[in-house]
C-alpha cells in the first residue's frame, strides 16, 4: 500500500528544508553546504613543512668543540685586558679610629666650616693614560622605588612652571618655608658633596693634580634633559627667584659654580648624581686626569696626597665611601667577571665534548638489537 508524505514532514530525522550530511552540516533547501570542517588548506589542515633537527654524535660533538675553541681565547684576552687597567682604591670613611678623617665619621649637612682630612698614598705603578677619578658608595639604595621617583623631570627640564609649582612625586621634598625647592626630590636633596683634591709629594713638596670637572656627564643628559629655566641665562639668581635650595644643601643651584656653562640645573656633578645607580654599591665619576705628555705617564709611580672636605654624612645608615682613580680600554673599566665567564662557558663545553666524544668512541658501535633467549 503507497503511503504519502507531506513536504512538511521530517526526512531521515531532519527536518524537510534540509538533509542531514557527514561532518555535522546540514544541506539546505537553498543547498548551500553548512560544515564545520576546516578548509583544505596547508595550514589550517597541519600540512606546513617544518625541520626539525637531530641530535647526532656528528652535529652535537662539533659545535662543543668549536664553543670551548672560541670562547676561550676570547675570555683569556677579556681577562688579560681587565687586568692591564690599572686601578686604585682608597677607603676614607673613617670609621677606624687611625684614620685621618676618623674625626668627620659623624659630621652634619650643615657643618660649618666643613670637617677636613687628608690621606697619603702611594702608587706602585704608574697609570700611563688618562686616569678617570671616581666616588664611591656603599649599602646606599638609590634604586628604591620612591627614591628614584622622587624628581620632577619637567623641572629639570627648564620648564618655567614646573620650576614654581613641581611635581607631587618630589613629596616631602617639594617645597620648603612655602617655597618650591628646586631640584626638588629625594635624589637632589642627598646630592653627594664632598670635594676631593689630589697632590703629588715630591721632597716634601706638594704638586697639585689638575682635575678636570667638565666632561663627566652623559652628552645626552647635558644638553638633552637637563636645561636651566628659559630667560637670561647670564642671571641665573633672578632665573631660579621664587625657589629655595633643597633642604641638605649648603647653597642653592644657581651657585654650584661659577662657570655660567657648568651651573645650575646643567652642573655636571648635580648630572652624574640624577642619573641612580641600580646596585646598594656603586661610583660615580667625579673629575678626568688627562694626559699632557706621551713620553710621560699621567699619574707617575709615587707619593700622593687627597684632601677631603667631608661632607657627605654616611655612617648612621653604616655606608662607606671611597675615591677611586683608573684607567679604562676598549671594554671600560677593570671588571674580570666577563672574561672568567668566557672562559669557564669555553672550558665546560671542551670538557663536555672530550667527554661525549669518549662515551661515543666506546659504546656509539655497539649492537642495539636485543637478544631473545631460546
Amino acid at each position: 500500500m503507497a503511503v504519502n508524505y507531506s513536504a512538511k514532514e521530517e526526512v531521515d530525522g531532519h527536518p524537510s528544508g534540509g538533509v542531514g550530511v557527514p561532518g555535522g552540516g546540514t544541506v539546505g533547501g537553498g543547498g548551500a553546504v553548512k560544515t564545520r570542517k576546516p578548509d583544505n588548506t596547508a595550514f589550517k589542515q597541519q600540512r606546513l613543512p617544518a625541520w626539525q633537527p637531530i641530535l647526532t654524535a656528528g652535529t652535537v660533538l662539533p659545535a662543543f668543540f668549536i664553543i670551548g675553541l672560541i670562547f676561550i681565547p676570547i675570555g683569556i684576552g677579556i681577562f688579560v685586558t681587565s687586568n692591564n687597567i690599572r686601578e686604585y682604591e682608597i677607603d676614607y670613611t673613617g670609621t677606624e679610629p687611625s684614620s685621618p678623617c676618623n674625626k668627620c665619621l659623624n659630621v652634619s649637612w650643615d657643618s660649618t666650616p666643613p670637617c677636613r682630612c687628608t690621606i697619603n698614598f702611594t702608587l706602585e705603578h704608574s697609570f700611563e693614560s688618562n686616569v678617570f677619578m671616581y666616588y664611591g658608595l656603599s649599602n646606599f639604595y638609590q634604586n628604591h622605588r620612591r627614591y628614584v621617583k622622587s624628581r620632577d623631570d619637567s623641572q629639570l627640564n627648564g620648564d618655567n612652571s614646573s620650576l614654581l609649582n613641581p611635581s607631587k612625586e618630589c613629596e616631602p621634598y617639594r617645597t620648603n618655608e612655602d617655597k618650591p625647592i628646586a631640584p626638588c626630590g629625594a635624589i637632589a636633596n642627598s646630592m653627594f658633596n664632598d670635594t676631593l683634591e689630589l697632590y703629588r709629594i715630591d721632597n716634601d713638596t706638594r704638586t697639585p693634580i689638575t682635575l678636570i670637572k667638565k666632561g663627566i656627564a652623559w652628552w645626552t643628559d647635558k644638553n638633552v634633559k637637563f636645561r636651566n629655566p628659559t630667560g637670561d641665562g647670564n642671571n641665573l639668581t633672578a632665573l631660579f627667584q621664587g625657589t629655595t635650595k633643597p633642604v641638605n644643601w649648603p647653597k642653592p643651584v644657581y651657585m654650584l659654580d661659577s662657570d655660567p656653562d657648568n651651573n645650575g640645573f646643567i652642573n655636571e656633578d648635580f648630572i652624574v648624581w640624577m642619573r641612580t645607580a641600580a646596585l646598594p654599591t656603586f661610583r660615580k665619576l667625579y673629575r678626568l686626569i688627562e694626559r699632557k705628555n706621551n713620553l710621560q705617564p699621567t699619574l707617575q709611580a709615587g707619593k700622593y696626597s687627597l684632601d677631603i672636605a667631608y661632607n657627605y654624612p654616611v655612617h648612621s645608615f653604616d655606608g662607606r665611601k671611597r675615591m677611586i682613580l683608573s684607567t679604562i680600554s676598549w671594554m671600560g673599566g677593570k671588571n674580570p667577571f666577563l672574561g672568567i665567564a668566557y672562559i669557564t662557558v669555553g672550558s665546560i663545553c671542551f670538557f663536555l665534548g672530550v667527554v661525549l666524544l669518549i662515551i661515543h668512541h666506546k659504546y656509539g658501535n655497539r649492537n642495539t638489537s636485543a637478544d631473545i633467549p631460546n
